[in-house]
């Protein structure tokens, strides 16, 4: 059964890569660059600031802070303790993948660092901030979905890779919303 969802993964990726074409591939290395979430966390910094005044706006940048540090690290452990090849280094596929960017990153992939920490800001945001800015979840989720899926539309991730990150993330927003609201309510702020 492993061996079929692991195939089933190649050619999902396989057919989501290959609907790439040049004319897109701009757009999507701007997706999976690092730096351009800049814009997303500024808004996100000020609408909290706005929200939530300075001291608590203080104490979420530092669970934020150790929410994305938790996720990289956990994501650096399953890579190198998984060992899953990525698409351009899997012998199966190293032919076929259609790799945008000019080199595909360590040797190994599972899961997607990128799709955990969107899902993770995205999510924990939301919680915190939806009470007051309504539709700021939709914004957040579409944005976490265009970060992952870039990772598999430039060709450095399997679709799995992708959605294990995703639930990673999402577990993780949930930890860490719970360890902040914990935090607000044994300070005093």
């Amino acid at each position: 059964m492993w061996e079929a969802l692991i195939q089933y993964d190649k050619e999902l990726f396989l057919f989501l890569n290959k609907l790439g074409n040049p004319s897109w591939d701009g757009f999507w290395m701007f997706m999976t660059h690092k730096l351009s979430a800049i814009p997303v966390y500024v808004a996100l910094l000020l609408l909290s600031y706005r929200q939530l005044g300075l001291k608590k706006t203080l104490l979420m940048l530092v669970a934020v802070a150790i929410m994305i540090l938790a996720t990289d690290q956990l994501s650096n452990f399953f890579k190198y303790g998984v060992k899953r090849l990525r698409p351009c280094y899997d012998p199966e596929l190293a032919e076929l993948v259609r790799l945008v960017k000019n080199s595909c990153g360590g040797r190994f992939g599972y899961f997607s660092a990128h799709a955990a920490n969107s899902f993770a800001i995205a999510f924990f945001f939301t919680f915190l901030l939806s009470p007051k800015y309504r539709y700021i979840g939709i914004f957040l989720t579409v944005w976490a979905i265009l970060v992952a899926y870039s990772r598999i539309y430039i060709g450095v991730h399997f679709p799995m890779d992708v959605l294990s990150g995703a639930l990673v993330g999402l577990i993780f927003s949930w930890l860490f919303v719970k360890l902040y609201i914990f935090a607000l309510e044994n300070t005093t702020l």
